[in-house]
């Protein structure tokens, strides 16, 4: 199984990846994640992106290929991989197929999360940590129950300063612009399959998995 992850922040493509790496036994690839562990291993393009990062510079496209291109030689990655958060643009997506065609690995299918805007901001601006017990919270979504024992424990509800309603609605008009195009790209290459993200983890999870038996969207 080999796919890409799309979706708004907030969407929940992290949570539902986890859960399906943990069933299928094939590796979460996070641009992130992907990119410090090249970095810190000292393989060719981590040697190439470290020098860049240090400089203060973006890592271009073509050093993040070679490194997804390094990652996926890796053993676990055999059976498949769940890629997140690469393709962001369609230009990647292209250079991303040209890879994956040349290692003879095309992708099955390109999951989108799918969310409505005002769930989503409510999801990001409404998260909040427990300073007591560190425990994850959303102002909108957890029990009553839940909010009330991180007082009681004398604790507060800290809201990270990204996490205001501008930057919110920034992050999810930069989603809109930059990534949203690549729906109609895969819906054209007969790969889109379209989750409906609202819900709890476990029912989200349950259309996840369905969807992948599905034909396009």
């Amino acid at each position: 199984m080999r796919i890409v992850l799309l979706g708004a922040p907030g969407s929940g493509k992290g949570t539902q990846a986890q859960k399906l790496m943990a069933e299928k036994h094939i590796p979460q690839i996070s641009t992130g994640d992907m990119l410090r562990a090249a970095v810190a291993a000292g393989t060719r393009f981590g040697q190439q992106a470290k020098s860049i990062m240090e400089a203060g510079n973006l890592v271009s496209d073509k050093i993040m290929l070679g490194i997804i291109s390094e990652r996926l030689a890796q053993p676990d990655a055999a059976n498949g991989f769940i890629l997140d958060g690469f393709p962001r643009t369609q230009k990647q997506a292209l250079d991303l197929e040209e890879l994956l065609d040349e290692l003879e690995v095309p992708l099955d299918a390109a999951v989108l999360m799918d969310v409505d805007p005002e769930i989503l901001l409510k999801r990001l601006t409404g998260r909040r940590t427990c300073s007591a017990t560190g425990k994850l919270l959303n102002i909108y979504f957890s029990p009553k129950e839940e909010l009330d024992a991180c007082i009681k424990a004398g604790g507060e509800l800290v809201q990270r300063d990204d996490d205001n309603e501008a930057t919110i609605r920034n992050r999810l008009d930069v989603y809109r612009q930059q990534t949203e195009p690549l729906i109609a790209y895969y819906r054209k290459r007969g790969k889109l399959r379209k989750v409906d993200a609202d819900g709890n983890i476990d029912e989200v999870y349950a259309r996840f998995r369905d969807i992948l038996r599905t034909k396009p969207a």
